[in-house]
């Protein structure tokens, strides 16, 4: 059985965990994504603030239940409870220079 990560490596972790989470229409992680606002732990419960490019994207729940699968991966991680919002509203500008250059929006 693996130890669980120390508290402060917890975030880095969950960074790592949601880094496996790919957007099937676009082929990126969500993190290269900038759709990953906010990762908070309460003891063993991992709740993250997720958002999607627009507020009507049909692939919401999948990455919600994708980004929950890969958060319980990591050992002392029980429970993950994704939140998707809308505020602040995504923006082209939030991707990472790697998701920007693969998409041919250029950089920052």
């Amino acid at each position: 059985m693996d130890a669980a990560p120390l508290p402060d490596e917890r975030e880095a972790a969950a960074w790592d965990a949601l880094g496996q989470v790919i957007d099937p229409e676009l082929g990126l992680p969500v993190t290269d994504l900038g759709l990953i606002y906010k990762i908070e732990f309460d003891g063993p419960t991992a709740n993250v603030d997720m958002t999607t490019t627009t507020p009507v994207c049909p692939l919401g729940a999948y990455l919600s239940q994708m980004a929950e699968t890969k958060l319980k991966e990591i050992p002392g991680v029980d429970r993950a409870v994704i939140q998707i919002v809308h505020e602040p509203p995504w923006k082209p500008e939030m991707m990472s220079d790697r998701a920007r250059q693969v998409l041919g929006i250029g950089t920052r």
